[in-house]
């Protein structure tokens, strides 16, 4: 993770450190270590359907178990305490704090964040919660195709909402999606994709299905409009003085020159590098 606490940086003049400010810490996302997939009220996500299909991961594996974070929270947070973690970026599971994906929240999954967030706090760790790292509910998948519906970005700005009032008391950042390009243009052209020597899971469309240019345009705008929805639903819900971002791969290019213009020439280049989804994000200066 690309975070530190504040225990990183230097004083001293002439040793390099992380810059005051910066966060040094470690991240997960939920599917990866939570476990108890069916436990405690929580619903089906697309990749626990996924595993679960015959056929689809090599020996069968899961995420069922995974490193049981959901029963060990407290060891864990002890281990980050120890090596002097000051962040910690996690994912909040969806299906397990909304089953169905709307509706009535479920009391123990707004618990168990609960509790993860008041030990982190406790250890000195910032918690970085992150509403989104690819575990759709089911439900929406089925109700209405997922992200090509507009339905799943309405949802997920309520989803958020719900998340920011119950948190937003003790959490002062928020991530609402992680890597757009994952979960949309890799699992909705229907290929699978090297990603870090692993390969990513095209676990929305059947083998051989490619949406077409225009429907997958259709799902970039709505898991754009979901962000929009979310960031709206935070700021509404949570302090003012809360911090909202997306977490996205990005290509950045670098000034050649560190001048006004060969610096405004590559805002507009990381504009443009990444259309899809950064454009209508990121903002972009039209003078000195």
């Amino acid at each position: 993770m690309g975070t530190s606490g504040t225990r990183g940086g230097s004083e001293r003049a002439g040793e390099r450190g992380f810059p005051r400010g910066f966060r040094w810490g470690v991240a997960t996302s939920s599917y990866q270590i939570e476990g108890a997939w069916d436990e405690d009220g929580k619903g089906e996500s697309i990749w626990d359907r996924y595993a679960h299909t015959p056929g689809t991961i090599a020996n069968g594996d899961t995420g069922d178990v995974a490193n049981d974070h959901y029963h060990r929270y407290g060891q864990d947070v002890a281990l980050m305490r120890a090596i002097g973690v000051g962040a910690y970026r996690f994912s909040i599971s969806w299906p397990r704090i909304l089953p169905a994906g709307t509706g009535e929240a479920n009391p123990r999954g707004l618990d168990f964040y609960d509790r993860l967030v008041d030990e982190l706090l406790a250890a000195g760790i910032e918690p970085f919660p992150t509403l989104y790292h690819w575990d759709l509910p089911q439900a929406l998948q089925d109700a209405h195709g997922g992200w090509r519906s507009k339905d799943t970005a309405r949802a997920f700005g309520a989803y958020a909402a719900l998340v920011a009032e119950h948190l937003g008391d003790r959490v002062r950042h928020f991530i609402t999606i992680n890597e757009f390009r994952v979960f949309v243009d890799f699992a909705h052209r229907g290929v699978d994709v090297e990603v870090g020597g692993g390969r990513t899971v095209p676990q929305r469309m059947a083998p051989g299905v490619r949406l077409s240019p225009g429907d997958l345009n259709q799902v970039r705008h709505h898991s754009v409009l979901a962000h929009g929805l979310a960031v709206q639903a935070i700021r509404a819900h949570a302090p003012a003085d809360v911090r909202v971002g997306f977490a996205e791969n990005l290509d950045v290019p670098v000034p050649v020159l560190d001048s006004p213009a060969h610096v405004i020439a590559a805002e507009r280049a990381i504009r443009e590098l990444n259309a899809p989804f950064a454009t209508v994000m990121l903002p972009i200066r039209t003078s000195e």
